[in-house]
């Protein structure tokens, strides 16, 4: 065979064998290995390759919730704040009728001013003031003065009134048959005279001051007779006044006295007490005692005719108030026996004192008191009053019209 024509020997051509890799380990290199890109159109996972899914969620979803959360908390905050806000801008008690007497003294600044407003009671909550004064621009606009405000008034109105810088009038009104400093009860809720001062807000200093004052050398004629050791009890008389804002405790008494002794002179009650040998401050004892009885006007003059008549035969008046305005002025419970100069039910003749302040009316029924021959009076669990000329009569009238208040201390 001829060697030359036989094609040249190509090289020798080892077979290469590649690794056989166990079937797990192919599957965990697809997951595990990233494939180069280069090769991921050619090398894409077939349909029977299972699909990855996120086992958590990402990051930035994370921080979206936190976001969301964070942002309705703040808008609920800023709700409740703003609910609170108008909340405390609210009048403190709408239907009230108060009035508070408030002096703002001058260089007073807001945060102080709305510490006093809160301390009278008259505005809800200092700090709704202040953010009020702040927002509204008016902080540096309230002016110093003495202001007559009311709970019933919402913030913006007091602070408008405020800077209104004008000093009011307020009304008062002391009450006939009130005393000087019996607080009421829940049987007798007429307040006494300090009751009606301290709700104005003057202190107890203020008014212990003016009620010990001397005013006779001002008020000779409403004074004469009253004995220098005996308070102002009878003395305050009961009506509603028209008082300046700035009035201290003794100016508004004055304004009382004025009005008394005027009262006094225009119906000659100093004569005409006279007549009945009474001089004025044993005058305004009886009508003290008369206007603690009975209410009506014509059942005040009756009932000065029968004190008259017990007074002429030296019998005592037998007036269950007398007592009354003894023990509570001693604190101790109420007792007809009570060992006071007070009690008519034990002592004859006038008290030592006035028990209240007496109302024009009965000042006039002892000035003028009605005709007749009555010894005895009562008032009936219906409020009337019966008169009885004989104490079989008086018993009878007890017994038919006085089951509960005569069963009373």
């Amino acid at each position: 065979m001829n060697n030359d024509i036989l094609p040249p020997k190509r090289p020798t051509e080892q077979p290469v064998e590649e690794p056989v890799t166990p079937p797990d380990a192919v599957q965990q290199q697809s997951i595990d290995t990233p494939t180069p890109s280069v090769d991921a159109a050619s090398e894409s996972p077939t349909a029977t390759e299972p699909a990855v899914t996120p086992v958590a969620p990402t990051r930035t979803k994370r921080l979206k919730w936190i976001a969301a959360g964070l942002l309705a908390i703040i808008i609920l905050g800023c709700g409740a704040l703003f609910a609170w806000y108008q909340l405390s801008l609210r009048p403190v008690q709408a239907s009230s009728t108060d009035k508070v007497r408030v002096t703002i003294k001058p260089d007073s600044s807001a945060a102080q001013i709305g510490a006093l407003l809160k301390e009278k009671n008259v505005i809800r909550d200092e700090r709704a003031f202040a953010l009020y004064t702040r927002i509204s621009h008016t902080r540096s606009q309230l002016k110093a003065g003495t202001f007559t405000l009311s709970p019933a008034e919402s913030t913006p109105k007091i602070v408008s009134h405020i800077m209104a810088g004008v000093n009011d009038q307020y009304t008062v009104t002391f009450y006939p048959g009130a005393t000087l400093n019996i607080a009421s009860t829940s049987a007798d809720k007429t307040p006494s005279h300090r009751q009606v001062l301290e709700k104005l807000g003057f202190s107890k200093e203020e008014i212990d001051a003016a009620f010990a004052t001397d005013y006779s050398q001002d008020y000779p004629i409403l004074f004469a007779g009253k004995p220098a050791s005996a308070d102002l009890e009878g003395y305050i008389y009961g009506e509603t006044y028209q008082v300046a804002a700035g009035s201290s405790v003794r100016q508004i008494l004055m304004r009382t006295f004025d009005e008394y002794q005027t009262k006094i002179e225009e119906n000659k009650l100093v004569d005409l007490f006279k007549q009945h040998n009474l001089s004025l401050y044993q005058g305004i004892t009886l009508a003290s005692i008369i206007q603690r009885e009975v209410p009506t006007k014509e059942d005040q003059k009756q009932v000065a005719q029968i004190f008259y008549t017990r007074l002429s035969k030296d019998m005592m008046l037998g007036s269950d108030v007398t007592y009354h305005y003894a023990a509570d002025k001693l604190g101790v419970p109420r007792d007809h026996t009570l060992d006071s100069p007070y009690n008519t039910r034990i002592h004859t003749g006038l008290p030592p004192g006035p028990i209240a302040s007496p109302g024009l009316s009965s000042l006039l029924a002892v000035a003028n008191p009605a005709a007749g021959d009555y010894v005895y009076f009562l008032s009936g669990d219906d409020d009337k009053t019966y008169f009885a000329r004989t104490n079989e009569e008086h018993e009878a009238n007890i017994r038919d019209h006085c089951t509960v208040k005569c069963s009373l201390p």
